[in-house]
């Protein structure tokens, strides 16, 4: 007898034990689908809540050797044609295929406009290359001719703040074998180097 309840005891613990497991199982099953379905509908949300980082950059050298300037901007691709569109011309898209033919000299009419450079207080305008796409960036190829020393250099550099107020500018520079690091921002846009 007590074997037998002994028996009996431990089929209803066992039936017990694997009851609360199939609920709990079932219980961690309708979790799962909850969790799952909260991370769907809350994805969008957080998509539309992220912000873009709005960053260019340029390098800036001085090649003593050739007595130039030298400088390498790049610019997001779909920023830059939205400011171009804006300013310009709605119609142009920038893109290595049956490119606008005017989108060379937008992109330096625009360049021209929100980027400075004096060197040695003196305005030094720059010419443009030409430009390339990398990617989802816009490559634009600078240079400032005949310049045979740098003592001082002040930079200005605007490029999509009228656009994108977040928009932050980095310019690094290499200037008689020193580097630094520039940013720009709505807030502060002109930058000076003294190398005297």
């Amino acid at each position: 007898m007590i074997v037998k309840n002994f028996i009996n005891f431990i089929n209803i613990f066992l039936e017990y034990v694997f009851y609360q497991k199939s609920y709990f199982y079932e219980l961690m099953i309708v979790m799962k689908f909850f969790k799952v379905a909260f991370l769907a509908l809350m994805f969008p949300l957080f998509l539309s809540s992220a912000h873009k980082y709005y960053v260019s950059v340029m390098q800036l050298t001085y090649v003593e050797d050739k007595q130039s300037v030298q400088m390498i901007s790049r610019i997001d691709v779909a920023d830059l044609e939205y400011t171009l569109q804006e300013r310009y011309d709605k119609k142009i898209t920038l893109t290595d295929i049956n490119e606008h033919p005017m989108v060379d000299e937008y992109i330096k009419k625009y360049l021209n406009q929100k980027i400075e450079i004096k060197i040695n207080t003196q305005d030094t305008p720059f010419n443009f290359i030409g430009k390339e796409y990398e990617n989802d960036l816009v490559v634009c190829y600078l240079e400032i001719e005949n310049i045979k020393a740098v003592n001082t250099i002040e930079i200005s550099n605007s490029v999509l703040f009228d656009l994108f107020p977040k928009q932050k500018n980095v310019v690094k520079t290499k200037i008689n074998s020193k580097t630094n690091n520039l940013i720009f921002t709505t807030e502060d846009r002109n930058q000076y180097l003294n190398f005297k």
